[in-house]
């Protein structure tokens, strides 16, 4: 059996972010959960911690890789994480995040969803933006990632990248 495809959910860690773009990360997670894709994240609240919200509604596998060295440092939801791995790396853990997954969904745009975005495209895995940055070349056509409108487009576009099941 093939090992289950990871999807890294990046986006803003701030716990301000409004509560449309936490339903949206939200949802991602839950439709992500329900295509079995494992989910990582940085661990933090924003986006990270709504994505894994979803999984965990959908009894999914949610990861988080943590800045800091300390476990307790998690969001407040730890709970939503099946398994929180302090790296004590800061922002270079962004790195580690994009590692561990197939595809990258980024939800929002912060600069260090931003580092992601670009870690991501340099390692060749899919990215597949919703409601954040568009990264476009000298003619302003896209970089290398996709956009999506909705939860549920990202989550096709992820899908057709990863197994062809968009």
């Amino acid at each position: 059996m093939p090992p289950r495809p990871v999807v890294a959910v990046v986006g803003p860690g701030s716990a301000e972010i409004s509560a449309a773009l936490r339903e949206v990360a939200r949802e991602v997670g839950r439709l992500l959960a329900r295509r079995r894709f494992a989910v990582v994240t940085g661990g933090l609240d924003g986006v990270m911690a709504a994505a894994a919200r979803g999984v965990r509604d959908e009894g999914g596998l949610v990861v988080g890789l943590l800045p800091g060295a300390d476990r307790a440092a998690a969001d407040e939801h730890l709970d939503s994480l099946d398994l929180a791995v302090p790296t004590g790396l800061g922002q270079a853990r962004n790195a580690l995040v994009v590692a561990a997954a197939d595809a990258v969904v980024a939800v929002g745009g912060s600069w260090g969803t931003l580092s992601e975005i670009a870690l991501a495209r340099r390692a060749g895995k899919p990215v597949v933006c919703l409601h954040g940055w568009q990264v476009l070349d000298e003619t302003g056509a896209p970089l290398g990632q996709t956009t999506a409108d909705s939860p549920a487009a990202a989550v096709d576009a992820v899908g057709r990248a990863l197994r062809g099941d968009g």
